[in-house]
């Protein structure tokens, strides 16, 4: 059985490897994966996959979010295969052709996630940007659409918010991973926010929620590891 900590996505979030080591060695012992997105990637390259591996047992989830034309998909995944990353990210966007090329080009090498809805995006966002109306009226319909695709494609699961995950699971088995973001602790709700499909730890847990990307509740505490524990010791009590 998985411990609490194995759920724990913790995300780097920083403009420097050096701030992001810092939260590295104290995090190391409390959460399962870190998360190098865009920003500190762009900035430490290959460097901050390095020190997540000599500074941790922690798993890596390189979160690019990569959507581009399904050659250069290709490529680009099979640059990251050669990385040692366990998780990464692709657009479910408009083609599953680009879904296909990057689980062809991970090689088996790097679990690959489709990114169906941002768990930033609101219903009225999708209306704006064309959507149909069903899907701006339920996103639910959209994201497991998306999610279909992915699986279609062989990507290993996707990333979704809480409020959809146990419908993907129902619909596509529990080895279809879920990395759930837009995680926020019980006692961190309320604060000022841009997330707007929110989930508490529990509640992802009991809908079947694989991973959850936990990053602010945890990052702005006065002493980080305690946050950890105390959004671990929420999903122990789920389990």
């Amino acid at each position: 059985m998985r411990t609490a900590k194995e759920y724990i996505v913790f995300p780097l979030d920083l403009p420097t490897v050096e701030q992001a080591s810092r939260y590295i060695r104290q995090l190391s012992d409390h959460v399962g994966m870190f998360k190098v997105g865009l920003e500190l990637f762009v900035r430490g390259g290959n460097r901050i996959l390095q020190t997540i591996r000599n500074e941790s047992d922690a798993k890596i989830f390189l979160d690019l979010k990569i959507h581009d034309i399904p050659e250069t998909v290709r490529r680009a995944m099979e640059q990251i295969a050669g990385w040692k990353v366990d998780f990464t990210t692709v657009h479910c966007g408009e083609s599953p052709h680009m879904l296909t090329a990057a689980v062809e080009g991970s090689r088996g090498r790097v679990s690959v996630l489709g990114v169906t809805v941002l768990t930033s995006v609101s219903a009225e966002d999708i209306g704006n940007a064309g959507f149909e109306s069903r899907y701006a009226q339920n996103l639910v319909d959209l994201v497991v659409l998306r999610a279909q695709t992915a699986h279609a494609a062989g990507c290993a699961g996707v990333v979704c918010s809480g409020r959809e995950v146990k419908m993907i699971k129902e619909r596509f088995g529990p080895d279809f991973a879920a990395m759930v973001p837009g995680i926020r602790p019980a006692w961190s709700l309320g604060e000022k926010d841009d997330q707007k499909r929110v989930v508490t730890p529990a509640a992802a847990i009991e809908n079947g929620a694989d991973y959850l990307v936990i990053g602010r509740p945890i990052r702005d505490a006065e002493e980080p590891e305690i946050a950890a524990e105390m959004v671990a010791s929420e999903i122990d009590g789920a389990l």
